[in-house]
Order: structure tokens, then C-alpha cells, then sequence
């Protein structure tokens, strides 16, 4: 059974919609198609604007924005022009909620079970999950900053012995310039698509700096191909989009972590539609 797609019809009332190929999909140009314009500005379809949203909202975010313009989606205008079911307005919502908590007190996903831990020792990286402890029937510890499975001495403040888990690599993504891709075009303009000059590889967590060429990139440490845009493997992302167009799941925002971050954007990504 395939899974219904959600599609604006000619009696929605309240919205703008116009017969434009979507913005946020290269490959939605059907004009027969009716598509509702966003209070950016932006035109998109109800399917794809759900997805989009959906991805912000298991990277964290806290708030709605267009991933071209970066301006605000309003969650009453995401949820009416999304289509959104009873059960996704729930599952929204209290999505939000928890991302919301999470950036108010200092919480981690383990990332053994996905339960929150909250650190009792600030100055020490690696604190122990006591569920998993309790399910695996050993200690399971893991890194505070990078979040993976704690490698190395302990107690220690500044890093585990994971790859990528340096508090100079989480600067450098979080304070990196942005560029534009010089080869990857929105369709029907000369604006190029804009990332983060430097990335973690999303298989390794190696930091990589964009060496002017096309988005796809090889990792020199783990050899593995990815885009530099929307950190899916080069194999997924050019399933639906190619080296000089646009990916079709966006921009993804700038890494806050190294590895942890690439690989759950990976796991989430990789099956949604657009």
C-alpha cells in the first residue's frame, strides 16, 4: 500500500496557492500542480514542507525557517500550510517542547538508548548512562561533547579519545565563514547554494574544508563520498538531485558537534521524500 501524499486542492481556503514549481523541490515542477506560496515568499506543496519541518525538528530546532532564506515560518502557518494531521500536530508540538527543554537545561541524548542524562560533574566528559548500564548488565559511559561511547582515560574535560572529539573542532563548526558552492545553482537564478566552509565528515567526523570544487566530497580519512551541503553519502543525495543542481532535502545547518551530529542527520534524512 503506498502512503498518501498530502496535496493542496482548489477548496483550501486561506491559503495562497499558485500553479509555480516548488522552491523547495527541483524536482516538483509539475504545473498542474497547486502549491501554496509561504510567508517568505517561497512556494512549496504540503508533503514537502511536512518533511522539511520535520528535519528541523530532529536536529533540535526550536523554531521553523525557510532552509533558503533562513526567514521564520510561524508554527499556526506551518501547521495550516503542512496539512498537518491531528497526530503530526501532536508529535510536533511536543517535539518542540523537548528540544525547548533541552536548550534550557543542559541535557544529551544517550547514545546507547536515547534516554536524557543530565551531568553532575561539569568538569568531566564522560558520564555513565545508568539504563544502559542496568540493560547491557556493564557500565556504559559515553562523551558529553561528541556523544559517542566514551574512548580513553577518565575523568577527563577536554575530550575522549574518539576522533573529532576536540573542543577546537566544535569552534571552528561553529565559527567556520559560509560560502557558496561555486558550481550548484538554484533553478531559474544565478544564486548559489551557501554552506559552512568547513564540515565533519558525517562517517568519520574528520573536519574537511570545501576545496572549490562540486558539493560531492571524499573524505581523505574514512574514503567515503558525501555531499557538502546536505551531509547525506553521495549516493543518497544524487539519488534525486545531481553535482550542480541543488540537493533536494536542502542546506543542512551548521554542525554544532562532530560526528554525533552528522550521524543522526544521516539516519534521519536519508528516507525522507524530499
Amino acid at each position: 500500500m503506498f502512503e498518501d501524499i498530502k496535496k493542496f486542492t482548489p477548496f483550501d481556503k486561506g491559503i495562497k496557492l499558485v500553479s509555480r514549481p516548488s522552491d523547495l523541490d527541483d524536482t516538483d515542477d509539475n504545473p498542474s500542480v497547486l502549491r501554496a506560496e509561504l510567508s517568505c515568499g517561497h512556494v512549496t506543496d504540503p508533503q514537502t514542507l511536512t518533511d522539511c519541518c520535520k528535519t528541523q525538528l530532529n536536529h533540535g530546532q526550536t523554531e521553523f525557517k525557510c532552509p533558503l532564506c533562513r526567514k521564520k515560518w510561524p508554527y499556526d502557518e506551518v501547521r495550516k500550510l503542512a496539512k498537518l494531521t491531528i497526530e503530526e500536530q501532536l508529535s510536533f508540538e511536543e517535539q518542540l517542547g523537548t528540544n525547548t527543554v533541552k536548550k534550557i537545561v543542559d541535557f544529551r541524548d544517550c547514545p546507547g538508548c536515547g534516554s536524557f542524562i543530565e551531568r553532575s560533574d561539569v568538569s568531566n566528559l564522560c558520564v555513565e548512562c545508568s539504563v544502559c548500564t542496568v540493560k547491557n548488565g556493564r557500565i556504559f559511559e559515553f562523551c558529553w561533547q561528541c556523544e559517542r561511547q566514551w574512548k580513553g582515560p577518565r575523568p577527563r574535560g577536554d575530550q575522549c579519545g574518539n576522533v573529532g572529539c576536540r573542543s577546537a573542532d566544535q569552534d571552528l563548526l561553529r565559527t567556520c565563514p559560509t560560502i557558496s558552492l561555486p558550481s550548484v545553482v538554484y533553478k531559474g537564478s544565478d544564486v548559489h547554494v551557501q554552506c559552512p566552509a568547513i564540515r565533519a565528515c558525517p562517517f568519520c567526523g574528520v573536519l574537511i574544508e570545501h576545496n572549490e570544487g562540486c558539493k560531492i566530497m571524499s573524505c581523505p580519512e574514512c574514503k567515503t563520498e558525501f555531499c557538502f551541503a546536505c551531509l547525506k553519502s553521495a549516493h543518497e543525495c544524487l539519488k534525486t538531485s545531481t553535482h550542480l543542481i541543488p540537493c533536494s532535502a536542502g542546506v543542512a545547518p551548521r554542525q554544532i558537534t562532530t560526528v554525533v551530529f552528522a550521524l543522526r542527520l544521516h539516519r534521519n534524512m536519508v528516507s525522507l521524500k524530499f
